[in-house]
């Protein structure tokens, strides 16, 4: 077990410079940057996503060298080191993180996506390698650190029979007959005839032409504006008014009204399965997900839709997400555990002159310390971190932090559960 001692790794992240990031420093993503390898802040750049993992379109790199070069990719290194994933890890996803770590800030709604399963994946990547990147699924987790807002997951069907009541302009866009199918419905008949009815009118309104969509929208916001004068709007109309200056004429502006509207407070999470329609409005968070980088999108994008695809790969569950808030561990350190193999993440707050211990366990972790100082202690050895520095620690690795100001850090692995049930 000593042997790991010397090979906890301080990581350079990667940044995504996507067009709905934060510009310049008021971005999470671009101070950690700075802080991370001393890169200088465009203040007119978005700052979209810091990434720390071994995906190929965001690669970490090793920052400290030990004679190895300097351009080190953390990837090539585990595949050199095998060991330090600890060998359940390396028997179920072979010589690479399972799991990609990263830090978003969002200032405006990404796309309306999902993201495959594996066999979904791998056809995908199939047939299109040059949208679909990886044969990989990417369930994932979003965890808020400032009020974090989403789209996730599909209304119930009283409230989406509510939908298609107040808003004329959907069922303009749908049609009177899909509309008629949901209506229609009650609890008697059963689930499938409920989701084959959303469905099609989802399918019906995605599939709409980009001159039906930007008259329906037109209506819908010189209606709203009107009526606004008499009432107060509602959360989602204000919301849909609100895409609508961020992406004109856009179809999944008006498809919001289909979809959970959901806001996190700092220290909750929300993890989105396989199939599973989303779109991360505002804030920042901390996410992780399986190594992938798969993305089908729909609506809310300048980039490519692939509406088909979409809308027949979604598995058109109802209801509210979960949200996690998360258990102690111990005082200062809670976790966040989602229902996927691959990943959980913990967040340890420390009020400065404490300590605490993050024990052995048999995979691999990344550290992210997000702010303030203090010292890492693995066996004999203590070495100061700072906010902004990334390390990996291989499997069966102690740690012992310190703080000499109050720190908090974030550190993702491989899902404790997987240990427990692969024995």
């Amino acid at each position: 077990k000593a042997a790991n001692v010397d090979k906890v790794r301080r990581l350079r992240g990667w940044v995504q410079n996507y067009d709905w990031g934060r510009c310049g420093a008021e971005a999470q993503v671009a101070r950690l940057l700075a802080l991370n390898s001393g890169a200088e802040v465009k203040p007119d750049r978005p700052y979209a996503e810091f990434w720390m993992g071994t995906h190929d379109s965001g690669p970490s790199f090793l920052a400290d060298g030990y004679g190895e070069g300097q351009n080190v990719g953390l990837k090539e290194w585990i595949r050199k080191n095998p060991n330090v994933l600890g060998h359940k890890v390396l028997e179920k996803w072979g010589p690479d993180l399972p799991f990609l770590f990263k830090v978003l800030s969002v200032a405006k709604a990404l796309s309306i996506q999902a993201h495959p399963d594996k066999e979904l994946a791998k056809e995908l990547l199939k047939l299109k390698p040059n949208l679909y990147k990886d044969g990989n699924h990417k369930p994932e987790m979003a965890l808020a650190i400032t009020e974090f807002r989403a789209l996730c997951g599909f209304i119930t069907l009283e409230e989406l029979k509510g939908v298609l009541v107040d808003i004329p302009e959907i069922v303009e866009l749908v049609g009177n007959a899909s509309a008629k199918q949901v209506l229609d419905i009650d609890k008697q008949d059963g689930a499938e005839k409920v989701k084959y009815a959303l469905r099609s009118v989802f399918t019906q309104l995605m599939s709409a032409s980009k001159e039906m969509a930007t008259k329906s929208i037109a209506k819908l916001k010189s209606r709203l504006h009107v009526e606004s004068q008499l009432r107060c709007l509602t959360e989602k109309e204000q919301l849909v008014l609100h895409l609508e200056k961020q992406y004109p004429g856009d179809i999944g502006v008006i498809s919001a009204f289909f979809f959970n509207y959901v806001k996190l407070n700092p220290g909750e999470a929300l993890y989105l399965g396989a199939n599973e329609p989303h779109a991360y409005l505002s804030g920042e968070c901390i996410e992780c997900m399986a190594t992938s980088d798969n993305v089908v999108r729909a609506g809310l994008t300048p980039k490519h839709r692939d509406i088909q695809t979409l809308c027949s790969m979604l598995t058109y569950k109802q209801g509210y997400p979960d949200i996690l808030k998360g258990f102690p561990l111990s005082p200062s350190i809670t976790r966040y555990l989602p229902p996927f193999e691959e990943f959980e993440v913990d967040c340890c707050i420390l009020p400065k002159g404490a300590s605490t211990v993050f024990p052995a366990i048999p995979g691999p972790s990344i550290f992210l310390v997000f702010l303030g100082k203090g010292t890492f202690g693995i066996g004999s050895r203590e070495d100061i971190v700072t906010e902004g520095d990334v390390l990996f620690a291989p499997s069966n690795t102690e740690i012992t932090i310190t703080t000499s100001s109050e720190l908090q850090l974030y550190r993702a692995g491989v899902n404790s559960r997987f240990f427990h049930t692969a024995l």
